[in-house]
């Protein structure tokens, strides 16, 4: 079934990374495994991103207890951004900083535009990519194939 669900050039997700999340701490992308992550890059400026981002924290709250993972990698803002974001979208996931962070970007992308999200299955596969804005029933219905 879980390959059904992925698309024929599916590839495993290179989670080996540690970028700091809006408060300072130190996140492992691997204590995700297991789950089924939706890896969101996305910046505070990015109109699309903004429409996105309030079905994503509906989508954590509703799901997150049956294994989805929503994960939030700025792409070029600064730390001190990130917190009034969070607090005026009520974001309740994990916001990561991606400023500096080219290795991420070249090797879970390539990002070349933003909103990108990836679906990992809870095998750490990439099933799927959407760029672009999504809507939050195209999300739930990727989101609930894969748990």
């Amino acid at each position: 079934m879980e390959a059904e669900q992925c698309e024929a050039d599916a590839k495993p997700a290179p989670l080996d990374f540690t970028l700091k999340d809006m408060d300072g701490n130190e996140v492992d992308i691997r204590q995700f495994r297991g789950n089924v992550i939706l890896l969101n890059f996305w910046a505070t400026w990015c109109g699309p991103c903004k429409v996105e981002i309030p079905s994503f924290v509906e989508l954590q709250n509703e799901y997150g207890d049956q294994g989805l993972a929503v994960l939030g990698l700025s792409v070029d803002d600064p730390i001190e951004k990130l917190k009034p974001f969070a607090d005026e979208y009520g974001v309740n996931y994990p916001l990561l900083i991606g400023l500096g962070r080219d290795d991420v970007k070249e090797a879970l992308g390539p990002v070349w535009g933003i909103p990108i999200t990836l679906y990992i299955d809870r095998s750490g596969t990439v099933c799927k990519q959407h760029m672009g804005l999504a809507t939050k029933d195209q999300v739930e219905r990727e989101i609930r194939a894969m748990l």
